[in-house]
C-alpha cells in the first residue's frame, strides 16, 4: 500500500519550480527588458575597461579597499625592475601592448572594480619587447598602480618563459656582460681553428694572435648588430617605449 501511494505522487518539474520562483520575484512583462538592461550595463562596463586599457594616462594610483587585497599580488617597482632586467622584459603602459588581451583579463578587472567599487586606470604590462607596439626613437602580466611605486597584479596569461631565458639574457644586462660574451665566443672560435691552418707552429704566441683576431672580428659583428638594429642593454630598455632606446 505504501509503495502504491509513493508511485501516485507526481514527479517534480524543476522548470515549473523555476517559473514559479521567477514569477514571485519579477514582473513577467518587464523581465525581458530587465535582463536586456543588465547585459547592456555589462557591455558598457567592458567597453569602458577596454578604453582605459588603450588610453595613456598619468594615473599613478587607484583607490583600493585594502581589506579586499591579496598581499601576494602586491609588488614594488624595484622588484618589477629587477625581473625585467634579468629576463629582458619591458614594463609599459597597456596601450602599447599589441598582443590579444584574453577575456579572463577583462573579467579579472571587472571583478576587482566591483569588489573595490572603483574604476581602475593606468594599467601596465610586463612582457617581451615583441609583444609591444614600440615607437622608433611569451608571458604577459597586467598590473594596476596602487601609488607610492607599488603595483597590484590583476591577471597573468600566456605561457611561462623559457627556463634558460634568464641565463641567455644575462649577457645583455650591461656592457661588461656583453664583453664577457664576446670573450667567450672568441675563445671558442680560436680553439676551433685547426692546427697549422694559418701557421706551421702552434705555440702560445700564435694562439694569442689568433684569439685577438677572433676577438676583434666578433666585437665588430656585435657592434654592427647593436648599432644597426638599435639594440640596447636590459637596464636601459625595461621601461622604455622606444624601439631603439
Amino acid at each position: 500500500m505504501k509503495k502504491t501511494t509513493i508511485m501516485l505522487l507526481p514527479r517534480t518539474n524543476i522548470e515549473k519550480k523555476l517559473n514559479l520562483l521567477r514569477a514571485k520575484n519579477a514582473d513577467l512583462y518587464t523581465w525581458r527588458q530587465q535582463v536586456q538592461n543588465i547585459f547592456n550595463a555589462e557591455k558598457q562596463h567592458e567597453d569602458q575597461i577596454l578604453k582605459n586599457l588603450d588610453t595613456l594616462t598619468k594615473e599613478t594610483s587607484n583607490t583600493f579597499d585594502f581589506d579586499q587585497l591579496e598581499t601576494s599580488r602586491i609588488y614594488h617597482i624595484d622588484q618589477i625592475k629587477k625581473i625585467c632586467i634579468d629576463y629582458r622584459l619591458r614594463f609599459l603602459d597597456s596601450k602599447y601592448f599589441k598582443g590579444k588581451l584574453p577575456n579572463e583579463a577583462i573579467f579579472a578587472i571587472k571583478d576587482l572594480e566591483k569588489k573595490h567599487e572603483t574604476e581602475l586606470r593606468g594599467f601596465k604590462i610586463i612582457a617581451p619587447s615583441k609583444l609591444f607596439k614600440l615607437e622608433n626613437a611569451d608571458d604577459p602580466l597586467l598590473f594596476a598602480p596602487m601609488g607610492n611605486d607599488y603595483f597590484y597584479l590583476v591577471h597573468k596569461w600566456g605561457n611561462d618563459l623559457h627556463p634558460l631565458r634568464k641565463m641567455m639574457m644575462w649577457f645583455f644586462k650591461s656592457f661588461e656582460n656583453l664583453l664577457i660574451l664576446t670573450f667567450l665566443v672568441s675563445l671558442l672560435l680560436t680553439f676551433m681553428v685547426p692546427n697549422g691552418m694559418f701557421s706551421k707552429t702552434s705555440d702560445t704566441s700564435t694562439f694569442i694572435m689568433f684569439f685577438f683576431f677572433m676577438f676583434k672580428s666578433v666585437a665588430a659583428v656585435v657592434l654592427f648588430y647593436g648599432f644597426a638594429l638599435g639594440k640596447n642593454f636590459n637596464t636601459a630598455i625595461w621601461n622604455s617605449k622606444y624601439f631603439n632606446a
